[in-house]
């Protein structure tokens, strides 16, 4: 089905659930607040409607969803609006949620990087309410590479990525289970400043939102792209340190709580550089351009690890 077919669908059920029946509407016309193969998201007033891919794991879905409605979860996850009737719609399940004001990025100073480590923190002290799957952060890692490699094989970027790949344990690249004392802790699975809203807008208190990798796992994982922002020379060692040291206060068990957080935080750290080198790759060929200045420095950063001792390269899994 289209995307313009798609679009409509979702607007629609957005609408009927923000406004009640008219014969005639002055309503704006849907926004699409994203667009791509993971998930199309429509928003009609108060209300954002999502078809994830057709590919989702229903049983999956149910449970992740149930989990950002659990009361236990209140206050961390923005909840869930009542399902639309009638199913999966154009093909692919649809679910419904509130709008919330999300994260400026014009104004990168006002980032709410403290309010996000204490909602990871609190959602990683929470005890799992529900059976859930496993979060899906390292499987994404895993399609990024196959993405890559389909994408760009056989070049001197993509060698140094899949170096980098290769020298992180099984589990983090999806392959096993992470290591049992590390794998039963509620975890988001993607986290980045995109996945905060305010709700209710526009001052409410921020929430977390996208429960699409949300899961039981390594809680390291949720820390591990502002770690790997860092480490790169992407985000400033201030907002870092306020990051760590909000999450910290929070009781966030990923790292201890002082002395050196790297031996929790290296192998993830490592993983979300690939993912992201890997994504900057694919995502050059498909838009035919060259990675930007930020893309080349984290496939440049894939080269220094693939370059790093095999006892170093390694990383600590535990």
């Amino acid at each position: 089905m289209s995307t313009t077919t798609v679009v409509r669908v979702l607007g629609a059920l957005a609408h009927d659930r923000s406004h009640p029946p008219a014969p005639r509407c002055g309503c704006a016309p849907p926004q699409v607040l994203a667009d791509r193969p993971d998930g199309t998201v429509v928003r009609s007033g108060p209300v954002v409607a999502k078809a994830h891919a057709a590919d989702t794991d229903r049983e999956a879905l149910t449970a992740r969803v149930a989990l950002a409605d659990a009361p236990e979860l209140a206050g961390i996850l923005l909840p869930p609006l009542p399902a639309p009737p009638g199913g999966p719609r154009a093909g692919r399940p649809v679910t419904l949620w509130p709008h919330g004001e999300p994260v400026d990025p014009a104004d990168p100073d006002a980032a709410p990087w403290e309010e996000a480590a204490a909602l990871l923190a609190r959602l990683h002290r929470t005890r799992p309410p529900l059976p859930l799957p496993p979060m899906r952060g390292p499987a994404k890692a895993a399609a990024a590479v196959a993405r890559m490699r389909a994408a760009r094989p056989g070049e001197p970027a993509t060698d140094a990525v899949l170096a980098a790949w290769r020298g992180l344990p099984a589990w983090a690249r999806g392959e096993e289970a992470a290591p049992a004392h590390r794998a039963g802790f509620l975890c988001h699975g993607d986290l980045h400043l995109g996945q905060l809203v305010r709700h209710p807008a526009p001052s409410g208190s921020w929430l977390l939102i996208d429960v699409d990798d949300a899961g039981l796992g390594d809680p390291s994982w949720d820390l591990a792209r502002p770690a790997a922002w860092y480490a790169a020379g992407l985000l400033d060692p201030d907002v870092w340190l306020r990051f760590l040291a909000a999450y910290r206060a929070g009781g966030g068990p990923a790292v201890p709580a002082d002395g050196d957080p790297w031996p929790a935080l290296d192998v993830p750290a490592r993983a979300l550089t690939v993912q992201t080198a890997a994504l900057a790759l694919a995502k050059s060929v498909a838009e035919d351009r060259s990675p930007d200045e930020v893309e080349q420095m984290m496939i440049d950063t894939c080269a220094r690890i693939a370059s790093l001792p095999p006892e170093l390269a390694a990383g600590r899994s535990s």
